[in-house]
């Protein structure tokens, strides 16, 4: 299980480090229903990475990716694919930065955050978790790491668990903040969004950047073996 946590801590922090989830579940936190609804979208948060990343791994082992090794070359050409895709989201997002001195517009939707439900807020915890272009690649490449690994069952549940559990800190973090500080902590937070807001495009092209030439890197490597 170390060795997984180790292989998979880059994919991990890649997901958690999210300015467009964390800008959202901090409007829940400023919204009339943010004692259910920040903790909702934290739980669709965290079971979308777990769900995602452990049918990914298990599938992986399942297809005998540690021992065939056609499966295995198999994955390594997938993490190269998902290194590539990365690198292209990461053009997308430097070309989609803001010029200096514009605010950027927030999407539609989260103008009507305000409005959400638990039930809506849990649902868009699954979605920016698991079906997000960027968090999706990121889980995929991580449980596809796991089923290289030859791990019990037992193994890989328990490796993703604590994947998720680093995934999950920076929305867990503002909701836990938000509870235990209530009004006080509405000032930081506050200041935490228009930071992320600003320079979302720039925080996202750098890590999409990274882990994107380090995901491509770990497959080439592999298929030279």
């Amino acid at each position: 299980m170390g060795v997984a946590f180790g292989d998979t801590l880059p994919y991990a922090i890649g997901i958690a480090v999210s300015p467009v989830p964390i800008i959202a579940v901090i409007l829940m936190l400023f919204s009339a229903k943010a004692r259910e609804n920040g903790p909702a979208f934290m739980a669709g948060w965290v079971v979308g990475v777990f769900t995602l990343t452990l049918v990914v791994a298990l599938v992986s082992d399942g297809a005998g990716a540690d021992t065939d090794e056609g499966t295995f070359d198999l994955v390594n050409w997938l993490k190269v694919l998902l290194g590539a895709a990365l690198l292209f989201l990461a053009a997308r997002q430097w070309q989609s930065r803001p010029a200096h001195g514009e605010t950027p517009e927030m999407p539609k939707w989260m103008q009507t955050i305000d409005t959400f439900t638990p039930g809506k807020a849990l649902g868009m915890g699954v979605l920016l978790s698991s079906v997000n272009p960027k968090n999706l690649l990121l889980a995929v490449g991580a449980g596809a790491a796991m089923g290289q690994l030859g791990l019990s069952t037992g193994e890989t549940v328990g490796s993703v668990l604590m994947f998720t559990i680093v995934a999950s800190l920076t929305i867990a973090g503002p909701v836990t903040y938000y509870l235990v500080g209530g009004e006080s902590a509405k000032k930081t937070l506050d200041d935490m969004k228009t930071w992320l807001m600003q320079n979302n495009a720039t925080v996202m092209t750098v890590l999409l950047l990274v882990i994107g030439v380090a995901l491509a890197g770990d497959g080439i490597s592999g298929l030279s073996l």
